[in-house]
């Protein structure tokens, strides 16, 4: 009777079972209190001044209002720079970047793992060592780097300094590793190339890895500041993060709401982004992207 009841059990139920009810009473509480800091950064953005100064602090906007957003839109009419351009410009470098990093990765992640050639370790060695440095760490050879290589005040200087990312090379090496060399040699057998090896036969495998890549690369660049502040002067080439930041700052009391809005804006699109890919993350994280 015992072996019959096991044989019944699912470890993974379609429907309900009273046996689940222990997970959801920890589960539940947890999501909750997960969900509490996204619930406070969106009831802040709708706050009017005197509820953002009220002490005790509210947590939920009694009196919501789209004035802090307007505010955001009324400023860029004084600066000749419409926030559409801004805007427009974050979209360009964050589109070419992802892509861009997408192809490099792949493609350098598949030499270091599948191809033999010189040095193939010391440069997985260097690019592990790179993972131990945080970005205020290379940020003046960064600036060394993009002012001798004539990019000043230069559009690429958005897209260049994120195009190499340890991270993702690292993560992408080592989903690579798990694709059998039988099924590489037997493409090769067939007459596919290297191109047509990568693209039809290892690019499907590592889609994951490549959506863990696309993320990160994704919130780097969104919310980037640095190239805007260093590298550009012409206004008319600056992102939408540096314009938020700018208008941001202040002694203004109207500042407040206008850093709560603004904070919701550059949230609203990493979590969207994560939520639409955070299966294949997890699948990344956990190496069963090849069974």
């Amino acid at each position: 009777m015992r072996k019959s009841n096991y044989q019944g059990m699912k470890i993974n139920p379609t429907r309900f079972h009273y046996s689940q009810l222990k997970f959801y009473m920890i589960l539940v509480p947890i999501s909750i209190f997960m969900l509490l800091p996204i619930l406070f950064i969106v009831s802040n953005a709708f706050k009017p001044i005197d509820e953002l100064f009220r002490f005790p602090p509210t947590f939920i906007v009694e009196r919501p209002t789209f004035a802090n957003f307007r505010y955001i839109m009324r400023v860029t009419q004084g600066t000749g720079v419409p926030m559409s351009r801004f805007l427009i410009n974050t979209l360009v470098v964050t589109v070419i970047t992802v892509i861009s990093t997408i192809g490099i990765t792949a493609m350098t992640g598949y030499a270091l793992s599948k191809k033999k050639f010189r040095a193939k370790e010391l440069l997985f060695k260097i690019n592990q060592a790179a993972l131990m440095f945080v970005p205020a760490a290379v940020g003046i050879p960064r600036y060394l780097v993009i002012i001798n290589s004539g990019l000043n005040n230069n559009f690429l200087a958005h897209i260049i300094p994120f195009l190499a990312m340890p991270v993702g090379l690292f993560l992408v090496k080592q989903f690579i590793d798990q694709v059998p060399d039988s099924l590489i040699e037997a493409a090769r057998i067939d007459g596919a190339g290297e191109l047509m090896v990568m693209w039809r036969i290892v690019f499907p495998l590592i889609v994951p890895a490549m959506a863990t890549v696309a993320i990160i690369t994704f919130q780097a660049v969104w919310g980037a500041t640095e190239a805007s502040a260093m590298f550009i002067e012409d206004d008319t080439l600056r992102t939408f993060a540096f314009y938020l930041g700018t208008i941001a700052v202040g002694d203004n009391p109207m500042m407040a709401g206008v850093g709560a809005a603004a904070g919701l804006i550059m949230f609203v699109p990493n979590l969207v982004i994560f939520i639409a890919m955070q299966s294949r993350v997890m699948s990344t994280m956990s190496h069963s992207g090849i069974k």
